[in-house]
């Protein structure tokens, strides 16, 4: 029914006009139809189908209306040939087919918009044409395979949910599809790259069947083969069927890093870095390829995958090399900025929560500009220049705080680096810090940089106590002459100094996680008499837009944080006087309205989400994650503190209630006398009821039995009211007398026999015994003995079956009685059970609870001999990575002493060479000076030479 609606639904669109001696369009079609069904020649029905196959793309609505059972009968009977199989599968691709085509003529009526959804729907309504569809993938014919792919694509993309459950449920049917990635043609290779896309869409059990029928090898070799991150159109077809398989698919993750699979994704990477290249050495597809791999890695390493599989994932990516790969893109010229822009936030993902990867991040070194610059820049230095630049893209800053934000997650090493580069300490001034940048964007005109600063700064001291007291110590420097002020009193100054918007939010968040258990920090907050003054103000404004209540509210969170971790060392704001502040002049409901508006924008439900920073515009940038979370966690604590104001008037209440105690306890022991004679005369009546039912029971019993013989009575004086006739009575006693004469004759005659074979039994007996005695005569009549012998086996034969009949008799009442017995038994044993099923399931639970307490501990024990031995491993692997950076520094003092020796050689030879000259020198003027007739010494001049050669020294 639901078929015929739908051509009569399609029909009413046919309404082309035919032209004078011209057919319509749908009569064509309909002969062609007739033509094709009715023909028994294969080339007439090939040359119809043909036809068909021309009219399909002007003439959509009418094959698809006229001829779609013609061509499922012609795909059925005639599929050993090719030609007329692919005609048919083409003509359906048309059909089914809502992509206009340049070539394609205006048609002459209006049909509906989503037509080829319609005829798909049609088509897969019967599950078997998707089966038939399937079937003609083994045809290895190029006329046959590719058509259908094409066709299995249409309808993927008009009803991609209804066909994934057609295709899940044939036998085979995924398995057959994967087959089409080892087609040697890469027509149909690339085709089927597309079809898989649509098949993987949504669907996690379509997703795990491929990826078990070896889909990551298979794409794997595909891209290797295509020619890596620099092929074309075909490896992205491939990357982006990776990433329908591994996103938000934790069983698929885990086998492909079980699978050995994350080491092929570090040659992308590799990267052959020219310090002169700049983007235009980068094409599009290039750019495309990149960016896909890089989902790839985050889709492994999501925060929203379960944290055992991501801590997998992390040390698998750090063991290939990978996350060293993804630094080094990190810190290369000529990348462009949306590709470094999602190199930065995967490598946030990678090293967020894994210490080894966040130590390595940390040691990273930017590359000096020149190269001969004796010191070298942090990466992360280098990043946060960045992130508090404002001519830098929006997005690049946004990824940068998303990365140092994951350095610092879960890291109270990092976290206490970064805080020490913020106290004063004697490094040289001219190296630039991290905390001298993020002071300078705290501070900065920029108000996006506020921002930023301030949420880096938030996370370096989040639920860390050390780090939060360790940045009270902070002193600001102000203009010549003035005193230092603290980095916590400067934050304060320029909340209250107004401002915009989003730098007051970033600092109040800052002040907010800064003070949150932290009673030091509430101590010097409190110091400053003019803070809590500014709160009070802002809580009890109600003026503004969104973003000036979120402010309000941070306000009311941050004077809730000072009620809960105020030490009370302040008195003018002890947690008292702060507690009547909120009630008398803010109000218990106004404070707790402006506290919990915040929790209803939009702006925080979106930042809680997820950790990853993701805005389009500066505008949007409002609430940071870490800090709703503590928002969250903090928020019920003020509310219950706030609740417990009450606590004299509920003493009161207890004290009236006290009062009154005494008299609801007279009440309840009058209730309960009420009770127990009310349970004493609802068991008298209850007694009294039962005896009226069996009396009345016997009344009913003897008006029965009245009634009873009332009608046998009846009965009697009817019966003998009648009468007979008296030749009918002699008849009867006749009858009956004949028949007792008859029965005693033949109990006379059964008693006779009876005697005789008693008698013949006691003389066969009788001679028996006197034969064995041998006092019989050997010399008897044998046909006497005979006789007897006869009349002995004929006894003994009826014997036999009499005892044959016993002991059958005797079987059948044995088993009636073991029956019996076994229903006794089995019916003691449900009594039993019933009696003691408790004891039992008791018991039962007693000994499995021991044995699971057993197998806990084994299990326990085998755990921990599996921790230690893998801490003993990551112990060794430390050992050999210090001891391999010792042999390396020893290496390099190495290589530094040769140059050292090598240095004092040349300058010894020097000297050498001086000494030689100085000798030669010497002899000379020894002999002029033995010509002009001076007597000279030897042992005198070398003195004296000697001495003159320490004076130039000296």
């Amino acid at each position: 029914m639901r078929y015929s609606s739908k051509m009569d639904y399609f029909r009413k669109y046919l309404g082309a006009q035919p032209g004078e001696g011209q057919p319509s369009g749908a009569e064509t079609v309909e002969r062609l139809v007739d033509r094709a069904s009715s023909s028994t020649l294969l080339e007439d029905r090939r040359d119809a189908v043909r036809a068909i196959k021309a009219l399909s793309r002007k003439f959509r609505l009418e094959v698809g209306t006229q001829a779609m059972e013609t061509l499922l009968h012609v795909l059925e009977s005639d599929r050993s040939d090719s030609e007329i199989t692919g005609y048919a599968l083409d003509a359906f691709c048309n059909v089914m087919s809502n992509e206009p085509t340049d070539d394609e003529e205006e048609v002459q009526f209006q049909g509906p918009d989503d037509l080829g959804a319609q005829f798909t729907e049609i088509f897969i309504k019967k599950s078997d044409n998707v089966g038939l569809l399937l079937s003609l993938l083994e045809e290895y014919d190029f006329h046959v395979r590719w058509p259908t792919v094409k066709l299995i694509t249409i309808l993927l993309t008009n009803k991609c949910k209804d066909l994934q459950e057609c295709i899940l449920v044939h036998p085979m049917g995924v398995s057959k599809l994967m087959d089409l990635l080892s087609d040697s043609r890469e027509i149909i290779r690339n085709d089927a790259l597309l079809l898989l896309n649509q098949l993987t869409r949504s669907n996690a059990n379509i997703q795990k069947i491929v990826a078990f029928e070896n889909a990551f090898e298979r794409l794997l070799d595909i891209i290797h083969e295509e020619g890596g991150i620099d092929g074309g159109i075909v490896v992205e077809d491939c990357l982006l069927l990776l990433l329908n398989l591994l996103k938000n698919n934790s069983s698929n993750q885990n086998f492909f890093r079980e699978g050995s699979h994350v080491k092929y994704l570090t040659p992308f990477f590799d990267l052959e870095q020219d310090p002169h290249r700049s983007q235009v050495g980068w094409s599009a597809q290039k750019v495309t390829n990149i960016h896909l791999v890089l989902q790839l890695v985050r889709s492994l390493v999501s925060p929203s995958n379960p944290q055992q599989l991501n801590t997998n994932c992390q040390k698998t990516m750090y063991t290939c090399g990978l996350v060293q790969q993804l630094c080094t893109i990190l810190m290369a010229s000529g990348v462009p900025a949306d590709v470094l822009t999602e190199t930065i936030n995967t490598v946030a993902e990678v090293i967020r929560g894994n210490l080894q990867n966040q130590e390595y991040f940390a040691s990273v070194m930017a590359p000096s500009n020149p190269p001969s610059y004796p010191s070298l820049i942090p990466a992360i230095v280098v990043l946060l220049m960045s992130m508090v630049n404002e001519k830098q893209p929006f997005t690049l800053r946004c990824a940068v705080l998303y990365c140092f934000q994951s350095f610092l997650y879960k890291n109270e090493v990092g976290q206490s680096q970064i805080v020490q580069t913020l106290l004063p300490t004697s490094a040289d001034v001219n190296t630039i810090s991290a905390g001298q940048l993020l002071c300078g964007g705290l501070f900065s005109t920029d108000s996006l940089s506020n921002w930023f600063a301030a949420v880096a700064m938030l996370n370096a001291i989040s639920d860390n106590a050390t780090q939060k007291e360790q940045l009270l110590r902070v002193q600001l420097a102000t203009s010549l002459g003035n005193p230092p002020v603290s980095l916590l009193q400067q934050c304060c100054n320029i909340v209250a100094q107004g401002g915009r918007v989003q730098t007051r939010l970033g600092i109040l968040m800052l002040l907010a996680t800064w003070m949150a258990d932290c009673p030091t920090a509430v101590s010097h907050f409190l110091f400053n008499t003019a803070n809590v003054p500014y709160l009070i103000s802002q809580v009890s404004s109600s003026d503004g837009d969104e973003n000036e209540q979120n402010v309000q509210g941070l306000c009311a969170f941050l004077l809730g944080i000072c009620l809960l971790s105020n030490d009370d060392q302040n008195e003018t704001f002890t947690t008292a006087s702060l507690r009547q502040i909120i009630e008398k002049r803010i109000g218990l409901e106004a404070f707790t309205n402006k506290l919990t508006q915040v929790t209803k924008s939009e702006s925080y439900t979106r930042a809680i989400k997820k950790p990853h920073i993701n805005y389009k515009q500066a505008s949007e940038v409002v609430f940071d994650y870490e800090f709703c979370r503590l928002f969250k966690s903090v928020e019920h604590d003020i509310l219950k503190a706030l609740s417990s104001n009450n606590r004299e008037e509920s003493k009161k209440q207890l004290a009236n209630l006290k009062e009154h105690e005494s008299i609801v306890t007279q009440y309840k022991d009058l209730i309960q006398e009420q009770d127990e004679r009310l349970k004493d005369c609802q068991g008298r009546l209850e007694s009294i009821e039962g005896e009226y039912r069996k009396a009345k029971k016997q009344l009913e019993d003897y008006a029965q039995q009245i009634q009873q013989l009332k009608d046998q009575n009846a009965l009697l004086k009817a019966t003998k009211g009648s009468k007979t006739s008296d030749g009918d009575k002699d008849e009867e006693v006749r009858t009956l007398n004949d028949r007792v004469q008859s029965l005693s004759l033949q109990l006379s005659e059964k008693e006779s026999h009876i005697e005789k074979l008693k008698t013949d039994l006691s003389v066969v007996e009788a001679r028996v015994v006197a034969q064995e005695m041998g006092e019989e005569d050997k010399e008897n009549n044998p046909s006497e003995t005979a006789v007897l012998q006869q009349t002995v086996n004929r006894l003994n034969t009826d014997l036999h079956e009499l005892r044959v009949e016993l002991s059958n008799k005797d079987a059948e009442i044995n088993k009636l009685n073991s029956e019996c017995s076994q229903l006794q038994t089995q019916l003691q044993q449900v009594q039993s059970i019933s009696n003691t099923s408790n004891e039992d399931s008791d018991a039962k639970v007693v000994s499995l609870s021991e044995d699971v307490t057993k197998l806990t501990d084994e299990r326990n024990t085998l755990q921990d001999r599996v921790k230690k031995a893998n801490e003993e491993n990551l112990n060794l692997i430390d050992k050999v990575h210090k001891m391999e950076d010792e042999l390396s520094k020893k290496d390099g003092e190495k290589d530094m002493i040769k140059e050292e020796l090598e240095t004092l050689k040349k300058e010894q030879e020097d000297l050498l060479v001086l000494l030689a000259d100085q000798d030669t020198k010497i002899d000379k003027y020894k002999q002029k000076l033995k010509e002009l007739g001076q007597e000279v010494e030897d042992d005198d001049d070398d003195d004296d030479f000697d001495v003159e050669d320490d004076d130039d020294e000296s």
